[in-house]
């Protein structure tokens, strides 16, 4: 398969002590609420609070019974109610009208909330509007980063990317910044951190300032090399159909924390069946980052394979049958329900995204991230529109054109915009304000065709005293230059025939051999650097800031050593499995080990 791990690789640090660092901060937390109570949890928090403490540990320190927060009024009869949720209004205030409701029934009760990562001053701010900031007692469950798997950890902050890159939304940087003050505390000093993108600046510079938490001096260094990269800095990647199998899966089933839910099409039963997706699965491990093209192939192997250990029981007397039976009998049966299982998944996402019209919408996408035919896209995208198919891929391929094209033209704009809202609804004239803001759907200015753009970007000059932009710089914020940015990176490789998907020569291979992630490329040409140096004009066309800072207190590292060759890649706002199987693919290539953390999916 292609991505067998080098021999002289890294070994990566022991991850799980983050979840039994959270796991032992949220009993001390229920500690702290004496007696038997009620646990209400934010649904979102339901699927990380089950990776890290299950029910019996919760019902051994007091809680009787567990609801899910549902913005209704509560059946719990317990005299304690806690409530373990986001630091979100919205919820704080429900708090509120349920003790409220308590009182206008003459019912005494103890209200405790638990706010996960942090609370924030507005939620204190709605107790005391509401007269119950002495009646509520308020605590914070410090959870940070959750390990789905060896190489993936996560914030699990849904709300994240709409917060820092739409509303502008700050309050998200010290919660960030506080998880990698925990990773030094627990996994030693980063010898250089590198970073691009606004929110990413004010991460570092957070970070910065609480250096006084970090790790001492003398404390062994376990990651080399931190980089911070904002989703901003890259739409286009997430905009483009995954093909590799775990990217098939989430667009299918969706994976949540780590874990899917296979339906009956799936199981072959009459139930859902929730499955944990890591290298645990030796089945999973093996196919996860592979294009789909080369999964059914491993898998009927892997069968044939199995069918071979089993027809070994032909001809062994009872001694040989015990030991086969005590050693390898339940491996193999594990391996079987596990085979079983994916190449069902497979089939079922054969039937939704091997048919013509997917492998005419992959065409599309990829004419469009050549810059070829571009009227022929749009008229796929109207057709596409006018049949109402998924209004998903119908708005991702509107923003892929946009990206892409620098923009609409107001023509095209105003047609596109009039179909969408005529086949799905005027509501989403929100749908399209959001995405203007965000830069992922504009409309072209007179005077801002591409050739003119980026003639401007090439007179863009970094004022060097003042320590900023040039205005005629920061005027061109949130417009793309994808163009440009794709011949200085050669993100579209140049067609070839023979690209073997089986053994793939670099990382375009999660795209069919057609487009190198914009964001995992800037991670390579920054690590091969190991600076900025050489790269201005690309950062000067995403218009974002990149900063290198370098930790003193292990700088005598060597270059080579293991913690060196370890490189933590932090995407803010979220990231697309495709883009984790491209770093896998990277740090294979270079006998890295780049585990990946992610603050929330980004799903368009």
């Amino acid at each position: 398969m292609a991505h067998s791990a080098r021999k002289d690789s890294p070994e990566l640090p022991d991850f799980s002590y983050l979840k039994s660092l959270a796991k032992d901060h949220l009993i001390d937390q229920l500690r702290k609420i004496p007696g038997k109570k009620d646990l209400f949890i934010e649904p979102d928090l339901m699927s990380p609070l089950d990776r890290i403490a299950n029910v019996s540990t919760l019902k051994q320190h007091e809680v009787d019974k567990l609801f899910k927060v549902e913005y209704k009024p509560i059946i719990s009869t317990s005299d304690q109610l806690c409530f373990l949720i986001r630091p979100r209004i919205q919820t704080v205030k429900w708090i509120c009208d349920v003790a409220n409701a308590d009182k206008a029934a003459g019912r005494s009760r103890r209200y405790n909330i638990i706010f996960t990562p942090q609370k924030f001053y507005a939620c204190d701010a709605v107790l005391e509007e509401q007269g119950l900031f002495e009646e509520v007692t308020t605590y914070e469950w410090e959870f940070y980063l959750l390990p789905l798997d060896d190489d993936i950890i996560s914030l699990e902050l849904p709300e994240f990317f709409r917060d820092s890159f739409l509303a502008g939304d700050q309050r998200w940087v010290r919660t960030v910044s506080n998880s990698l003050c925990l990773l030094q505390s627990l996994y030693g000093p980063f010898s250089n951190v590198y970073g691009i993108g606004r929110i990413s600046k004010m991460v570092e510079k957070c970070w910065r300032e609480q250096g006084e938490r970090g790790p001492t001096k003398n404390q062994q260094a376990k990651i080399g090399k931190v980089f911070l990269i904002d989703r901003d800095v890259d739409f286009v990647t997430p905009l483009c159909s995954q093909v590799v199998y775990e990217g098939l899966v989430d667009d299918i089933f969706r994976i949540k924390c780590g874990c899917v839910e296979f339906g009956p099409d799936v199981t072959s039963s009459d139930r859902s069946t929730k499955v944990m997706l890591n290298s645990q699965d030796k089945v999973f491990n093996q196919i996860r980052n592979e294009h789909f093209s080369n999964v059914f192939g491993y898998l009927s192997q892997k069968a044939r394979n199995l069918q071979t250990a089993y027809d070994k029981r032909q001809g062994m007397d009872i001694k040989q049958m015990k030991a086969f039976v005590s050693e390898e009998l339940k491996s193999l049966k594990q391996e079987h329900r596990l085979l079983s299982m994916h190449i069902s998944a497979s089939e079922s996402i054969m039937k939704t995204k091997t048919s013509q019209d997917f492998q005419e919408l992959l065409r599309i996408e990829h004419s469009l991230l050549e810059g070829f035919d571009i009227r022929e896209c749009i008229s796929f995208i109207e057709e596409h529109i006018i049949r109402q198919a998924s209004i998903t891929e119908s708005m991702r391929l509107l923003c892929l054109l946009s990206m892409t094209e620098n923009g609409l033209l107001s023509k095209d704009y105003r047609s596109l915009k009039t179909q969408f809202l005529q086949s799905y609804g005027t509501d989403h004239l929100f749908t399209f304000a959001n995405l203007r803001q965000l830069g992922l759907l504009v409309e072209q200015q007179p005077g801002e065709t591409l050739t003119v753009m980026e003639s401007k970007v090439g007179k863009l000059v970094n004022d060097k005293t003042a320590g900023k932009l040039t205005d005629a710089f920061s005027s061109l914020t949130k417009k793309s230059h994808f163009r440009a940015l794709s011949r200085k990176l050669n993100l579209v490789p140049k067609s070839d025939k023979d690209y073997d998907l089986r053994v793939p020569k670099d990382m375009a291979y999660i795209f069919s051999g057609a487009y190198n992630a914009l964001s995992c490329k800037i991670i390579e040409q920054v690590l091969e650097r190991d600076s900025w140096t050489g790269l201005e004009e690309v950062t000067r066309l995403i218009n974002s800031p990149e900063f290198t800072v370098t930790v003193s207190n292990n700088a005598e590292l060597s270059p080579k050593s293991d913690a060196q060759r370890i490189i933590f890649v932090m995407f803010l706002g979220g990231c697309t499995f495709s883009e984790i199987s491209a770093l896998r693919f990277l740090g294979k290539e270079k006998a890295y080990s780049l585990p990946a953390s992610k603050i929330n999916s980004v799903q368009y």
